[in-house]
């Protein structure tokens, strides 16, 4: 059983807050070296007519498969709410991962018998070069008497700009396409490279790389590209991917959402529940109007969402999930209940399996 211990670590949610604690100056220091070592802004005076764009600091601790504490992860972002459309961002779209090619790729991985690694990329969106004027206020942490009165002029994207995830999307693709990989079409976020007898397949979700293949040595020379332009963190054999465990046997590799489902469940109150047979009371129909309606509509759209992530690995819930989803306007009572009662039938434990 994994330990439900995460939802005491506490997560700071003000910089003058997590000043208190050792763990989070040593991560707000680490963050900030990034960016200057990365080169990601010059201090200048703000120009007349410009407008500089606020920003804040978001601290999550990170967690190992066994719920244990991996480490504290401070990250500076923008308020790319401020932005304005044609000014200081153009274009913003950027492919990520579908569902189906994950599985696919595993079904595949499994199948062959083929190594299945993950990287990720060390503050990747500071990778991506910033085509746009884009002037920020200085972030708490750096604030001295020396550069009171300056901003930060970026040179490269942060988090939450508008146009970061497109700038280091873009970026990323250049260096797979100029050393072989060719971008899928059914999936821009997918790219191969056959070279003699050896294949390899790397997928994107965002700084979360996903790559397969036939030869070792291919996938080692991958990721020594990477690390040269990016700096990269070599997470080894695949064993936990945005939130899904998998488990690799002689039989093949199984995905779950072990410790996300437990989540959700002690969350709600659920953890020593009684459990059901199916996701859904069949002797009750659900309709769009009810006999009350729920306190909480906010909560009830917030577990649909979860339960929503959770049907990646739990395809047999879909239809229950899908149901409930058409009352996300004005959930009534019986609704909420019907949720709970997914969760009721939900076993943690359970996932997909792809066989060899």
């Amino acid at each position: 059983m994994v330990s439900s211990s995460s939802s005491f670590t506490p997560e700071p949610t003000t910089y003058k807050d997590a000043v208190r604690h050792e763990c989070w100056r040593k991560a707000i220091t680490d963050e900030l070296k990034a960016l200057t070592d990365n080169n990601t802004w010059i201090l200048t005076p703000l120009p007349s007519g410009k407008k500089a764009i606020g920003n804040k600091w978001i601290f999550k601790v990170k967690y190992n498969v066994d719920g244990s504490v991996e480490r504290h992860k401070a990250r500076l972002v923008a308020k790319g709410y401020n932005q304005t459309e044609g000014l200081d961002y153009m274009e913003t779209f950027s492919p990520i991962a579908k569902m189906t090619t994950i599985r696919l790729l595993l079904t595949l991985a499994a199948a062959h018998n083929w190594f299945l690694h993950q990287l990720d990329v060390n503050t990747a969106f500071l990778h991506g070069d910033l085509e746009e004027e884009v002037y920020m206020n200085i972030p708490l942490g750096m604030k001295t008497a020396e550069n009171r009165g300056l901003v930060c002029q970026l040179q490269k994207s942060i988090y939450r700009l508008k146009q970061a995830s497109r700038q280091w999307n873009h970026k990323l693709s250049s260096v797979l396409s100029s050393h072989g990989f060719i971008q899928s079409r059914a999936d821009y976020s997918s790219f191969v490279k056959k070279f003699a007898s050896d294949f390899t397949a790397v997928l994107i979700y965002v700084d979360d790389l996903l790559i397969t293949g036939n030869s070792l040595p291919a996938i080692q020379s991958l990721k020594i590209i990477l690390h040269d332009v990016f700096t990269i963190k070599d997470l080894g054999d695949a064993c936990y991917f945005l939130g899904m465990e998998l488990t690799r046997s002689a039989h093949g590799i199984t995905l779950f959402q072990r410790k996300y489902a437990l989540q959700i469940i002690e969350d709600t109150g659920l953890s020593n529940a009684k459990p059901v047979s199916c996701p859904l009371d069949p002797a009750i129909k659900l309709q769009k109007h009810g006999s009350d309606l729920y306190h909480d509509p906010t909560a009830y759209r917030h577990l649909i969402g979860r339960l929503v992530y959770l049907t990646n690995t739990r395809p047999d819930i879909s239809f229950s999930v899908g149901l409930l989803s058409q009352f996300l306007e004005t959930p009534m009572i019986e609704h909420h209940q019907a949720a709970l009662r997914i969760l009721k039938y939900v076993s943690p434990a359970l996932g997909l399996f792809f066989s060899a």
